[in-house]
């Protein structure tokens, strides 16, 4: 009987207790798991406009240094090893045959590299494919050690190709080199020499890349002058060069895409301001590059 009794007294839990009990931990870990989610996705935004920044500021860095050098020409000066003072490298100039050409800086508006023809036109059938501006840019340079050719001229490329099933572009970067041995009268680019390349890949993910060149007055020179065209008077008159790169973030960054008549805006440095409606981020990095070695 009094076994009976203790039995009775023993204390439990019963099942509505239960429920409520898992009811409340799963409010608890679903707030738990929000709370997760929400500062993930923040740190993953800050993560990946990080990385479009630092990529955009990498390739400005070298379009710097690459434009500080555009029309730079080695003069050895007084020496004992027989060598001339002046490059006597053939120089050409004001011709029809852009990819001929030595003048310093050279920018095409609206040229993806390596595409011509309909495949050409299939890209820039649209407003919103005005991409990308086209850029070469001459300097020499000098190496005593080189019996055949002390003095070296070096023409850079960056231009952009289309990447990714075409959903965005590229940049790539050329470097030729002028081989014209000592005696000869003329020569001609080449990528074949030891720190030459040609098509290498700097950065995907790209939107647009453009340039817009100065005079030494501050006004813009537009269209910017070719050799081809009538506006080659103003190529040595180019005083500094305004860069943009725009690129995007791998992943899609928004969690809902922009509303039409309320788009997502890139601002441009002339008319090339484009609306986007999905989810991914866009960053531009713009800097103004003076030339230093380019004169009349």
């Amino acid at each position: 009987m009094m076994k009976k009794n203790k039995l009775n007294n023993i204390a439990g839990v019963t099942l509505i207790e239960i429920m409520i009990g898992v009811v409340i931990s799963t409010i608890m870990m679903g707030a738990m798991y929000t709370t997760y989610s929400l500062v993930n996705s923040s740190y993953s935004q800050v993560t990946d406009r990080a990385k479009i920044s630092r990529s955009g500021r990498d390739i400005i860095a070298m379009l710097m240094r690459d434009i500080r050098l555009a029309g730079f020409k080695y003069h050895f000066g007084e020496n004992a090893a027989d060598i001339p003072k002046l490059d006597n490298l053939q120089h050409n100039s004001s011709s029809s045959d852009i990819e001929k050409s030595h003048d310093p800086i050279i920018v095409i508006k609206d040229e993806l590299g390596d595409l011509t023809g309909s495949v050409l036109a299939e890209f820039k059938n649209e407003e919103a494919d005005k991409c990308c501006d086209k850029i070469h840019i001459v300097y020499g340079d000098f190496n005593q050690n080189d019996a055949d050719q002390p003095y070296k001229r070096y023409r850079v490329t960056y231009y952009a190709k289309p990447s990714g099933d075409n959903e965005y572009y590229a940049v790539h970067k050329s470097k030729q080199s002028w081989i014209q041995t000592t005696g000869a009268s003329t020569g001609d680019w080449s990528s074949s020499c030891s720190e030459c390349f040609s098509g290498e890949l700097i950065r995907d993910h790209l939107v647009d890349m453009e340039f817009i060149v100065f005079d030494e007055q501050g006004r813009i020179i537009n269209p910017p002058p070719r050799p081809d065209k009538d506006s080659r008077r103003d190529l040595y008159n180019i005083k500094s060069v305004d860069v943009r790169l725009t690129f995007r973030s791998k992943s899609e960054f928004y969690r809902f895409k922009a509303k039409e008549g309320k788009p997502r805006f890139v601002k441009g440095l002339g008319d090339r301001t484009r609306e986007f409606l999905d989810k991914y981020l866009r960053d531009s990095v713009v800097v103004t590059v003076n030339t230093r070695n380019i004169g009349s």
